[in-house]
């Protein structure tokens, strides 16, 4: 019996087998990273008095930073699929880690916008290259691994607003120095899975027959998928861009509530994302993911239809609902989307990566302009529209799942 050294195929007849540890890795990796963006959106309150900004210049902040993230993802996932580079995971980190410091010592607005372009650069390296070891390390269970990779992200999103309402907004912008820290931890990590990536390269070879084995689908039906799977996205990704970025100031202006405790709230909101994630990916292997995808985006209607017009307690309780409902999605999207496309898993990942982010910068930003037009409530009547495009996922092509 030879000795398995990648952690991704076993012994017996190169059969693959899941590698629980550099899954948990990733996914911890995953949520220092998100961790560390979504300190932007949480001091945006702190930015604003500091530097006197409108929301539309709130939302360009958002813009920039999204579109820097995604428009290059799945150039970056394309070449990885053809010259994959282990320590590629590292580079990027370091990326974000300058445009950390750079955004903590910002003495003006043209540099906050830079810094956030740095941090965003840094996201498009690590989101398609992360995905990608995600799936390597599957052994098979693509919707698991792909759950655990995303919860990370998801919990980062959620733990980032609630350190930066403990740390960085009583103490100062330069506060955010403190998760220099985490960035340094994180590009430790990733050094070690790096290691591992260059193994999984050097055997490669025993791969090849996995892929050639995954079912090839006619161009008509991965179109006509794509299509829906990105208009799935928007519809996802527009709302939570408007939760994500003026959720807390709903809260305040609406019911007059403090800073920080919108914050503790707008962390709620994002907790609730993080849980939803891990039910969505074992329902998907479960039960099939086009129904997890419909049902995620569609079920979460009601509850954020009724969001601009009920009073405190409940507004939190929706939230709470809609975040566990909705965050079901994404795994199933990726999942679904690389199984339709399974020897391109890299440039697929860095498509619908690049799609989150892009696209809820995009909201971010016309949020903004209209909330200086019109209102903070208005921009939610609006926005909670979003999850009513769910019912095209209907139209999602029934395919059989590669196990």
């Amino acid at each position: 019996m030879n000795r398995n050294t990648t952690g991704v195929w076993s012994a017996a007849g190169g059969a693959p087998r899941t590698a629980f540890a550099i899954l948990f890795a990733i996914g911890f990796v995953h949520l220092l990273n998100d961790m560390i963006q979504s300190v932007i959106p949480a001091v945006y309150p702190l930015l604003k008095d500091n530097y006197n900004l409108t929301f539309g210049q709130i939302g360009l902040i958002t813009f920039v930073f999204q579109m820097t993230s995604s428009v290059i993802q799945p150039f970056i996932g394309r070449y990885a699929d053809r010259h994959p580079r282990p320590y590629s995971l590292a580079a990027g980190m370091t990326c974000t880690l300058a445009g950390l410091i750079s955004l903590a010592v910002a003495a003006n607005y043209a540099l906050v916008i830079v810094s956030v372009a740095i941090i965003g650069a840094g996201s498009s390296v690590f989101h398609p290259e992360a995905s990608r070891v995600a799936q390597m390390a599957s052994g098979g269970r693509k919707g698991l691994a792909q759950s655990i990779f995303q919860v990370g992200g998801n919990g980062g999103s959620a733990i980032g607003p609630l350190l930066a309402a403990l740390i960085v907004l009583p103490s100062g912008q330069q506060a955010i120095l403190w998760f220099v820290v985490a960035a340094l931890f994180a590009l430790g990590v990733l050094m070690r899975i790096g290691r591992w990536y260059g193994r999984v390269i050097a055997t490669r070879s025993h791969r090849s027959s996995a892929v050639a084995g995954l079912p090839v689908f006619p161009r008509k039906t991965v179109r006509k998928a794509m299509t829906i799977l990105v208009l799935m996205i928007f519809s996802k990704y527009f709302f939570i861009s408007c939760m994500t970025s003026y959720f807390t100031f709903f809260l305040i202006e609406r019911f007059g509530v403090s800073v920080r405790d919108s914050q503790f709230c707008l962390f709620i909101f994002l907790a609730a994302v993080a849980i939803g994630t891990v039910a969505g990916g074992a329902i998907g292997d479960r039960y099939g993911r086009k129904y997890v995808i419909l049902l995620s985006i569609l079920g979460s209607a009601p509850f954020a239809l009724a969001l601009p017009y009920i009073n405190l307690a409940w507004t939190i309780a929706f939230a709470v609902i809609i975040g566990l409902v909705i965050s079901s999605a994404f795994s199933a999207i990726v999942v679904y989307a690389t199984d339709l496309m399974p020897d391109k898993v890299g440039m697929v990942a860095g498509i619908f990566f690049g799609l989150m982010f892009g696209l809820g910068g995009i909201g971010s930003a016309f949020f903004g302009w209209l909330a200086d037009r019109t209102s903070i409530e208005f921009i939610f009547q609006v926005s909670t529209l979003m999850p009513l495009l769910g019912i095209v996922a209907a139209w999602l092509p029934n395919i059989k799942q590669p196990r």
